[in-house]
């Protein structure tokens, strides 16, 4: 059985955290974590956060936590804050501030 974690509106573009799920999607869950501990990638400190909740997911629901693989791991795009930067002139120039939902699945090999 399948034991899932999404972190919603994550405060990160999606272009920027998909190459992390690509890391880590197929691995054992130690490898995983392994991988997001030493990546120098912003998006690496809210993808493990994400991949140790569903660790605990399958925790609670006593899974054999040793056999453990990630076998889904997606970044969606979520809501977007629009703001405005003020420019000469008296223009204005829109930001895009993204975010994203991190899902990560877990299950028994």
């Amino acid at each position: 059985m399948p034991y899932t974690n999404v972190h919603r509106a994550a405060r990160i573009s999606p272009t920027k955290a998909r190459p992390l799920a690509d890391l880590i999607r197929g691995k054992r869950y130690d490898e995983a974590v392994t991988q997001l501990e030493l990546s120098k990638r912003r998006g690496a400190v809210l993808m493990k956060a994400a991949l140790i909740a569903a660790y605990a997911n399958a925790d609670q629901a006593e899974a054999n936590t040793r056999r453990l693989v990630v076998t889904d791991a997606r970044v969606d795009s979520g809501p977007t804050m629009k703001r405005w930067q003020p420019k000469d002139r008296g223009r204005a120039h829109p930001i895009m501030k993204r975010t994203s939902h991190i899902t990560v699945t877990v299950d028994e090999r």
